[in-house]
């Protein structure tokens, strides 16, 4: 097992202190957006196994099938499958959906076929793969996650009073379910920039307006009369109100899977996701936004925003269900003299510490880098994090909070 020096990403929606305080660092003043573990090109993760810090990417490239397990291997090739992050937003994200891997696939090799640049701004598709994503809260962490009910979300916008969406209250009762949506954000993303930024304009003060009163929309109408104070006259503001806002409390999750819009606008998380930066931006953004792909790739249908809450089994390990084999993200919260939690040595991990202190004992001679000792002991302070390759046995001790990364076997 090996402690991971990872990189921090200094977006510029991201928090200026919610990072350092977690990593208990003195702040730079500039945002840190994400830390990133794991073994992504963008910035792979170092470790120190006694010959000099070197890239998890290229160790695992050295040896795939004694860092991953021939399973992995066989499934999902020489590479880690996942991205394992601490997202800590300040300020809004874009409002953006991923592909499925069909999708992806299609869409890649379109792309190629055309001779895009893989660094294009207007490139849709950077790979091959789909980035179903999966977001549990640190802190109170506010998103928007799929389209609400058509009807719900006809008498949010009436509400408003705003003239110029009355045509699209007016579809979201008259149409069927897929249709409305389809049309209405079709005319959203087309609108004319001018009369669209008018629109958002009036929104947003009707939004804050209504944001102070005690109705069934109070929460969502602050949060999008924020996101116009951030992107003023961003048609990206009225697809929101399209969209389920959600407020996550600590422990709490939301999976996120291929056509499903949505948008992270403040809070602190841990993130996990399939390895890919595949994203069809919807708004909230002065990136390329590219209608016909994104209407391609949306699902229109409504679903309530799914809060997932962690599943216990016997051996103390709280479970977040998803339905896709490339991750699988679990915690464990030890309390003072809990018995040692082992871990199954199948898959490839990553342990990441949110609270507490933790260590980790492996059946490793403790020949290695600085931080091994005895049997292959290896202590983890909060925001600190190890990579256990497959086949190494892991035993938890310590009293703190401990998220698991790995896949499904």
């Amino acid at each position: 097992m090996d402690r991971l020096v990872n990189t921090v990403r200094p977006y510029a929606w991201g928090s200026t202190t919610a990072i350092p305080e977690l990593l208990g660092v003195r702040p730079t003043g500039e945002p840190q957006a994400e830390l990133w573990m794991g073994a992504h090109p963008g910035a792979p993760s170092r470790i120190d196994r006694g010959t000099g810090a070197v890239a998890l990417s290229e160790v695992i490239a050295a040896d795939p099938e004694g860092e991953l397990g021939a399973a992995a291997v066989g499934r999902f090739g020489p590479r880690l499958p996942f991205l394992l992050k601490v997202l800590a937003a300040a300020s809004p994200l874009s409002l953006q959906v991923h592909p499925d891997l069909a999708q992806a696939e299609e869409g890649f090799a379109a792309e190629e076929e055309r001779g895009v640049p893989v660094d294009a701004p207007h490139r849709n598709y950077k790979d091959a793969n789909h980035k179903p994503e999966l977001i549990c809260a640190l802190t109170p962490f506010d998103g928007l996650c799929g389209f609400r009910d058509p009807d719900e979300t006809a008498e949010l916008l009436a509400g408003l009073e705003v003239d110029s969406l009355k045509p699209y209250v007016d579809i979201l009762h008259a149409h069927p379910e897929s249709h409305a949506l389809r049309e209405v954000l079709t005319a959203v993303l087309t609108a004319d920039p001018a009369a669209m930024a008018e629109t958002v304009h009036q929104a947003a003060l009707a939004a804050e307006r209504l944001s102070a009163l005690d109705g069934p929309h109070a929460e969502a109408y602050a949060a999008y009369a924020s996101l116009a104070r951030h992107y003023p006259g961003d048609p990206g503001v009225i697809a929101s109100m399209l969209l389920n806002f959600v407020r996550l409390q600590p422990g709490e999750a939301l999976y996120l899977g291929a056509g499903v819009p949505h948008a992270y606008l403040d809070g602190l998380g841990v993130e996990i996701m399939a390895n890919s930066d595949n994203v069809l931006r919807c708004g909230l953004t002065p990136k390329h936004v590219d209608v016909p792909e994104l209407l391609r790739v949306v699902r229109f249908e409504s679903d309530a925003a799914g809060v997932l809450r962690p599943e216990a089994d016997s051996s103390g390990e709280e479970l977040y269900a998803t339905p896709i084999d490339e991750f699988r993200l679990s915690r464990y919260v030890l309390a003072e003299g809990a018995e040692p939690r082992a871990l199954s040595a199948a898959t490839p991990q990553i342990l990441l510490c949110v609270s507490g202190a933790i260590t980790l004992r492996g059946g490793v001679d403790g020949a290695g880098g600085a931080e091994r000792s005895g049997d292959g002991e290896l202590r983890l302070a909060r925001g600190e994090s190890a990579f256990v390759p497959a086949g190494e046995k892991a035993v938890l001790t310590g009293e703190g909070t401990v998220f698991r990364a790995t896949l499904v076997a």
